[in-house]
């Protein structure tokens, strides 16, 4: 029998054990689980899950294209926000919390200067993430595997985790509307950035592994 793989938190669905406590019996195939069935650890669709097949070796190869395949340019003040906050958390987890507070003020200060775009919506933030998806973390890990860019290589491993999460979710909320927020809490993980719903957390984030009172619940608006 076969096995399925959560490509956002590593869960496996095992076709010969089933999912008893879910009312999956051992020996249920993969297509004959129901259409809403969800990842029990990190709540992903059923969509992201992959079959885990035997692999050959990929020979390694150089990427033909200028590894700076984004051309240099000013970074937004949205962008600029991010790579502050971002430099924040790694002052705190260094313990260095002046630079930390800097960190956070011109975090504030940048994000104080983002532009609202009243005219984006769902579908436009769905484009991007599944452009991501599709090309941008192709390019980036090629570049970052032919560097032996460690570093990068973990944190692109989150990034598209995260990524691949977000979208799950905006497929759920296409399909289910508001109704899929209903009697349930939304957590963002501050470190990574993934994003839970439900109302039991889980011990530890199923992307970074941070214990869970680093994830926060987000509070409507």
């Amino acid at each position: 029998m076969r096995k399925f793989k959560c490509s956002i938190c590593g869960y496996t669905y095992d076709e010969a054990a089933g999912l008893p406590e879910k009312g999956i019996a051992p020996g249920t195939r993969w297509e004959d689980i129901p259409q809403d069935f969800v990842c029990p650890l990190c709540g992903a669709l059923r969509t992201v899950f992959e079959e885990l097949k035997e692999t050959s070796p990929i020979p390694a190869h150089t990427s033909q294209e200028d590894e700076h395949f984004e051309s240099l340019r000013e970074l937004t003040p949205g962008e600029l926000s991010a790579l502050c906050s971002n430099l924040a958390k790694g002052c705190e987890k260094q313990h260095l919390t002046e630079a930390m507070d800097l960190f956070y003020q011109l975090a504030d200060y940048y994000k104080s200067k983002v532009a609202a775009h009243s005219s984006q919506n769902f579908e436009d933030i769905a484009e991007v993430l599944k452009y991501d998806l599709s090309e941008s973390y192709s390019k980036a890990n090629t570049v970052a595997a032919e560097k032996a860019d460690r570093g990068a290589l973990r944190a692109l491993v989150w990034s598209e985790k995260v990524s691949r999460m977000g979208n799950s979710l905006l497929e759920r909320y296409a399909k289910e509307g508001n109704t899929l927020l209903e009697n349930t809490k939304l957590y963002v993980c501050e470190i990574c950035g993934f994003i839970y719903l439900g109302n039991d957390l889980p011990e530890i984030c199923p992307v970074c592994k941070v214990p869970n009172y680093k994830i926060s619940q987000i509070g409507r608006r």
